[in-house]
């Protein structure tokens, strides 16, 4: 693998088994890496159910699963009697029309309620839902299959690492100079990506959804289908965030400019928000908190063409120039 594996430069000629073999050893990285990735996700899959129950809403208690929400629990109830018990005797203690005899057994009535009362058992005010599981065998496969979706999560940008290091020798030393950059930010744009996913996207998107109606339904939510929606949001949304490497790559090939993407930002809105909606969660809220990032990034994608084009230019009117000064000279 070392020997396939060596750097290669844009001049070396390699043969069909040669790129083959340097396919073959990148491949066989990549499957090394999610191996890895999935035993250590399948280890540590209690803090990352955690992790992703955290966007679930906040309840009462597990009471509200069984349609009894803003109803009081039995614990409380005895108390708030046990409470009003004490007042009562309270102000009888303090009445100037019993003896003091019952005006003693009363004062002594009222401490046995107040005892009473913080002797029972308090519930906590707010509990996490948990999403529920339906057959035998799915809260085994459903931890399997978020311990997948976070091996390849995790292992994303190492994937996408490998691939611009297959796709690099075969550029020039120039486009090599412009794409090894972005090998070093794609990577990171993903990270981005999913990071802002998982904090901004999910919660208010899972307490619309979830919160939707409520009052009309017995909401429960299914753990596998739960968790797919989560994945899949926070991979597609860490791809979408690649959208300025593929224009700067479309600008490279000279497909695209910073002058096309100005005249065309309606076109180009448009498809953003399509792309949006073709993500999981086609809601308003979900929709439209991945459409403002990707309309942020497509903004900067601008700029940075732009940039691209003027070194572009720069650099063909110090060429045109110095092959005028060659011709002056002969």
């Amino acid at each position: 693998m070392a020997k396939v594996l060596r750097p290669i430069g844009h001049d070396d000629e390699l043969s069909i088994v040669e790129h083959l073999d340097e396919l073959r050893s990148r491949l066989m990285i990549c499957g090394a890496v999610l191996v890895v990735a999935f035993g250590i996700c399948f280890w540590q899959n209690h803090a990352l159910l955690s992790v992703l129950n955290r966007a679930l809403p906040h309840t009462s208690s597990s009471e509200v699963r069984r349609g009894l929400a803003g109803v009081p629990s039995q614990s409380a109830q005895e108390r708030d009697a046990f409470l009003k018990m004490a007042s009562a005797a309270a102000a009888l203690a303090a009445s100037h029309h019993l003896s003091a005899a019952d005006r003693a057994a009363e004062a002594q009535f009222e401490q046995a309620a107040l005892q009473a009362a913080r002797a029972l058992p308090r519930t906590p005010t707010t509990a996490q839902e948990r999403p529920i599981t339906i057959g035998v065998g799915e809260p085994f496969m459903t931890t399997l299959t978020v311990c997948a979706y976070f091996a390849l999560l995790f292992s994303l940008p190492v994937l996408i690492y490998e691939g611009y290091g297959f796709v690099i020798p075969a550029l020039s030393r120039e486009e090599r100079r412009a794409a090894l950059p972005l090998m070093t930010v794609a990577p990171v744009l993903f990270i981005a990506g999913v990071v802002f996913a998982y904090a901004v996207v999910l919660p208010p998107a899972v307490h619309f959804l979830q919160g939707y109606n409520s009052e009309q339904f017995d909401i429960l939510v299914q753990a596998k289908s739960y968790y797919t929606f989560q994945i899949l949001t926070m991979l597609g949304i860490g791809l979408a965030f690649q959208l300025p490497l593929g224009l700067l790559g479309l600008q490279r090939l000279g497909v695209i400019n910073g002058s096309t993407l100005t005249r065309h930002w309606r076109y180009a809105t448009v498809i953003i928000a399509v792309i949006a909606a073709a993500m999981p969660g086609a809601d308003p809220v979900t929709t439209g908190l991945e459409t403002a990032p990707l309309v942020v990034l497509f903004l900067a994608s601008i700029v940075l063409l732009k940039i691209a084009d003027r070194r572009a230019a720069a650099r063909a009117a110090a060429e045109l120039a110095q092959a005028d000064n060659g011709l002056d000279l002969t």
